[in-house]
Order: C-alpha cells, then sequence, then structure tokens
C-alpha cells in the first residue's frame, strides 16, 4: 500500500512540474528554400528540442508561398521567429543560427543564469 502511494504523489509531482513549464507556440517565417531559410529551421528547431521538448508548437510559414502573412504577423524581414506564447510576445529578426541568441531572445535561460 505504501509503495501505491509513493507512486501517485511521484507522478502527481511530475504532473506539476509539467504545468509550471509553459508551452510555447512559435512562428518562423521564412523565404523560400534558401540556406539561408534551411539554417534558421534547423536552428530553431534544435533549440526546440533541446530546450523545449514536447512544449511547443513552430509554425514555418514561407512568405512566397503565403505574401499575406507578412501583413498579418506584421514582418519586415526575414527570417523572423515570433514567440505568441508564453507572453510576453517576443521577435527575433534575422540570422538564426547563433542558438546562444536564440536561447537569451526565447527567455529558455534556466532561472539560475537569468
Amino acid at each position: 500500500m505504501k509503495k501505491k502511494s509513493h507512486n501517485q504523489c511521484s507522478a502527481f509531482e511530475r504532473a506539476a512540474r509539467q504545468r509550471a513549464r509553459p508551452k510555447y507556440v512559435l512562428r518562423l517565417y521564412v523565404a523560400g528554400i534558401s540556406p539561408r531559410s534551411e539554417r534558421a529551421i534547423r536552428s530553431v528547431k534544435e533549440v526546440c528540442e533541446q530546450r523545449l521538448k514536447n512544449r511547443y508548437e513552430l509554425e514555418i510559414v514561407d512568405v512566397y508561398q503565403h505574401p499575406e502573412s507578412l501583413k498579418d504577423g506584421q514582418v519586415l524581414a526575414v527570417p523572423t521567429l515570433i514567440k505568441q506564447l508564453p507572453l510576453p510576445l517576443r521577435r527575433l529578426i534575422g540570422d538564426m543560427s547563433d542558438k546562444e541568441k536564440l536561447i537569451v531572445g526565447l527567455d529558455l535561460r534556466p532561472s539560475d543564469e537569468q
């Protein structure tokens, strides 16, 4: 009986920790299938998988296929990464290959580093 109670507590503690970690909603605007776009996609996905495993949604928008998205997202340059959730909204513009810049820009540093 004691073992079952301990397992229930552990499951509850894990669930509480998961809830305390917010889900990220991101949108990456790129221009076609260029080396710069591919680099941006790869870098953003790598950072998300390393820091946000199972806690993010990433939408990739090709502005050549969806030019109206530039106006909708108020995008002036590509690549642009917009963090919609959790608030506050943040925009990262330009080269996405600097992973440290992505981590800081998305506010993904551990609490003790902030």
